[in-house]
């Protein structure tokens, strides 16, 4: 079972930006999803945020080849919880990450700046 969850637009067309890929047989607490135009960037950082929860058996990911710009991040789930829950979560605490390293790095430039300008003002 394939399923496309986000579509995004490239050259006029549109693209699968993520799959879910479940084989046949297996349950929801098992999946493989296809994260395309990704590499070890979010791949590594997605696996750590979501091996952070104690529900989840296991996740890796792979690179289906260097020259393809698509990971495989494989996530199974202990008990009722299926496998989609920890990625989303992982997702989104990832961003939450991201936006306070964002701030933090957006107000030390700032207090920067303002002591540059107090210095340069101090000197005439």
């Amino acid at each position: 079972k394939i399923s496309g969850l986000k579509t995004s637009m490239a050259e006029g067309e549109r693209k699968t930006a993520l799959e879910m890929v479940q084989a046949a047989g297996t349950d929801r607490h098992c999946v493989t999803f296809v994260l395309h135009e990704e590499d070890h960037t979010l791949g590594n950082s997605l696996r750590y945020m979501i091996m952070k929860n104690p529900e989840v058996e296991f996740c890796g990911y792979t690179t289906t080849h260097p020259s393809e710009s698509k990971i495989n991040l494989r996530i199974q789930t202990r008990g009722a919880l299926p496998a989609v829950e920890p990625f989303q979560r992982g997702l989104s605490e990832l961003m939450n990450v991201c936006q306070h390293v964002l701030d933090k790095f957006e107000a030390s430039i700032k207090d920067y700046k303002e002591q540059k300008a107090t210095r340069n003002e101090s000197t005439f």
